[in-house]
């Protein structure tokens, strides 16, 4: 598998499938949950973004006419949170329509709440080992993609 840049600090592993976009500021997270779609031979195009405004950023270019086919989305990142970033996307007629699942290290019922009432479509709390981060990101491609 090949890697390259798609802009600074976002990195994409080629494949002819969907697109899935990793927006979270933990780069160890980033690599565990691709590694994760790839143990269940979940072949994609992983783009991995280090936070909100990246992701803003990459939808204000112009240039770029495809969008993903689901974000996952970390809540608590510095700059634009996930909750800003929901806002910005679901606001947006050609965006909205792109699947968000949040995918954070809190189990705040408020939290919870919140990210369906900006809109997203599926909230989960960071699994604690990584074979549940396996059977959690197989089943998101299940249903998802």
């Amino acid at each position: 598998m090949s890697y390259f840049s798609v802009e600074k600090n976002a990195m994409m592993i080629q494949s002819p499938k969907h697109s899935v976009f990793i927006v979270d500021d933990d780069e160890d997270d980033r690599m565990s949950i691709r590694d994760a779609f790839m143990e269940n031979k979940h072949s994609h195009n992983y783009v991995f973004m280090q936070n909100g405004n990246q992701l803003i950023g990459h939808f204000s270019d112009d240039s770029i006419k495809k969008h993903p086919s689901l974000i996952l989305l970390d809540l608590n990142m510095p700059g634009m949170d996930g909750r800003e970033v929901l806002k910005e996307i679901k606001k947006n007629d050609d965006l909205k329509p792109i699947p968000v699942i949040v995918v954070t290290t809190s189990s705040s019922s408020r939290d919870r709440e919140a990210s369906y009432k900006l809109g997203a479509n599926c909230f989960v709390t960071k699994p604690d080992s990584y074979q549940a981060l396996v059977a959690l990101t197989d089943a998101i491609a299940k249903l998802w993609l």
